[in-house]
């Protein structure tokens, strides 16, 4: 699940680890691990805490563990730490059988005396639906679950014995059981908060995580390094390299540099610009897997300019998503004609809505009263993402179609924006960002970006709030049969290629590169899975 937006944790700084501006030892690193580089560093290690970010889309999986996953293939959610589960026939509980003997990560702060059980999960789930609940204020908030309206929609979780959960539900929801297969809906260590409730250090909870992930944190050096050492009483298996290294320093050679000069091992998200050179070397494996994932404007829909939807639609067709294309994805992307990727089961494409037309934009500019001209502010972020791998260079080209029908765009760069609590937000017109889903249901796209409910809390920055799109969002979540799911869906869309709160631009492939010397890297179009079967063959 995520925007290019990060949520700047004010907490973050008292928790962190010793150390800050060592060397990474490299060499040593890759005697028993692997380097990984092209993220930038996190805010916490909560993923509950986040909507994007190395947290939930890298870290999760490797420090934590979630009741199910998805496949792969399917998109169906299938057992993790929950082996089996139930559902009652009006949808509204779902009761989990947990695996037993899952063991918690032994740390330097932390050493579990049990293994995992119901009162964790009840624990890690209570903490973000109840106001009252110890922890519930440690941080800055549920962005992600907020967006999705979590704290409405999960009435309780009760423990029924040692191994049993049961869930209660305000409403039937088809999207429950992938929602809480995410890198966000983490299961953390109850004995472990107890510990610091006793002591007063709450906020160690996010700092210094524990969880039943194939590796533990080990060192955390800001803007430098994020060390994770091997679990070795992880249940699915010990992990086959016992460390991973992630180089999240920007000083120096940049990280495709570090990839060919060996400082790193892996090098995720590279820009389009390198895969040619990544594809010549030969001791470097490309890999590239569909995405679900969009690149977008959001628009604020609050300025006195852009609340007139003529104005939205001409920003629109002012941009040429071809020349983006061809400039920046260098052909491994498409055109967005809808919020909803191409490969998603309710996609409903609008190439007349959505295209470039110059003489189009300018009539309608002329039509809303802004024949002489407008200038916007835009916020652009500078690191590459899957849905755009290189924000710049978009932005400058959209900068130059703004100026073709009379708009001054100025750019705004600042790659640790946080959308709900920069003071200067009110200065934004337009943001550049993306999301990457976390899920394969088109609820994951469109509630947490454009619901009414997440404008209040959650990732909708273009402040749109319409009652209609709501409706058949919430709808279509208690609708059983597939035809009506997609007819609703396709009705929310045509809303948005109507209203144009945000303005889709792009898909992009998710790449990778790393050593030929390194295999056992699982792929999914969501986020990064365990590193656990990775291991350096030579």
């Amino acid at each position: 699940m995520r925007a290019i937006i990060q949520l700047t944790i004010s907490f973050f700084a008292a928790g962190l680890l010793a150390g800050c501006g060592e060397e990474i030892s490299h060499e040593k690193a890759r005697q028993t691990g692997f380097v990984f580089c092209g993220q930038a560093g996190p805010a916490t290690f909560n993923p509950q805490l986040v909507d994007s970010g190395i947290t939930s889309e890298t870290l999760s999986s490797q420090l934590f563990d979630t009741l199910l996953t998805l496949d792969s293939k399917t998109y169906q959610p299938k057992p993790s730490i929950a082996e089996s589960w139930q559902v009652n026939e009006a949808g509204t509980e779902y009761q989990f059988t947990l695996k037993p003997n899952v063991a918690f990560q032994t740390t330097d702060w932390f050493t579990p005396t049990r293994p995992l059980n119901a009162d964790d999960v009840v624990f890690s789930f209570r903490r973000i639906i109840d106001p009252n609940h110890p922890f519930h204020h440690v941080g800055s908030g549920y962005p992600w679950f907020n967006g999705i309206d979590f704290q409405n929609l999960l009435l309780d979780v009760v423990k029924l014995d040692d191994y049993r959960v049961k869930f209660i539900l305000a409403k039937p929801d088809n999207t429950f059981l992938s929602n809480i297969a995410t890198s966000h809906a983490v299961i953390h260590s109850k004995e472990y908060a107890d510990q610091l409730l006793m002591s007063d250090e709450l906020s160690f909870l996010d700092s210094k995580p524990v969880g039943t992930g194939p590796f533990y944190l080990d060192d955390y050096q800001v803007n430098d390094l994020v060390r994770l050492k091997r679990h070795d009483n992880y249940w699915a298996g010990k992990a086959k390299m016992k460390q991973v290294v992630f180089d999240i320093s920007h000083r120096g050679t940049g990280t495709l540099a570090k990839l060919l000069r060996n400082e790193c091992d892996v090098l995720t998200s590279p820009r389009s610009s390198q895969i040619p050179t990544i594809e010549a070397h030969e001791q470097l494996t490309l890999t590239a897997k569909p995405a679900m994932n969009i690149s977008y404007i959001a628009v604020n829909t609050e300025h006195p300019a852009l609340s007139d939807v003529r104005v939205r639609r001409a920003l629109n067709h002012a941009i040429n998503r071809q020349n983006i294309l061809d400039s920046v994805y260098y052909g491994t992307g498409s055109q967005a004609f809808s919020v909803l990727p191409q490969n998603s089961w309710a996609y409903n494409g609008d190439s007349i809505q959505v295209r470039y037309d110059r003489n189009y934009a300018i009539a309608l500019l002329r039509d809303a009263g802004y024949a002489d001209g407008l200038t916007l502010n835009m916020l652009v972020p500078l690191e590459p993402r899957s849905y755009n791998p290189s924000p710049r260079k978009t932005a400058e080209l959209i900068q130059a179609n703004m100026a073709d029908i009379g708009i001054t765009l100025n750019l705004l760069t600042d790659d640790r924006f946080s959308g709900v609590a920069n003071e200067n937000s009110d200065k934004i017109d337009l943001y550049l960002t993306g999301w990457i889903a976390d899920t394969g249901d088109p609820d994951n796209f469109l509630r947490p970006l454009l619901s009414c409910n997440a404008e209040l809390a959650g990732p909708n920055i273009s402040s749109w709030c319409n009652p209609d799109f709501d409706f058949l969002l919430d709808l279509a979540l208690e609708v059983e049969t597939p035809r009506y799911r997609i007819n609703l869906y396709k009705q929310a869309q045509n809303i948005l290629n109507s209203e144009f709160p945000v303005i889709p631009l792009n898909h992009g492939m998710q790449f990778q590169a790393h050593d030929s010397s390194l295999v056992g890297f699982k792929m999914s179009p969501f986020n990064a899975q365990p590193f656990d079967q990775v291991e350096r063959i030579r």
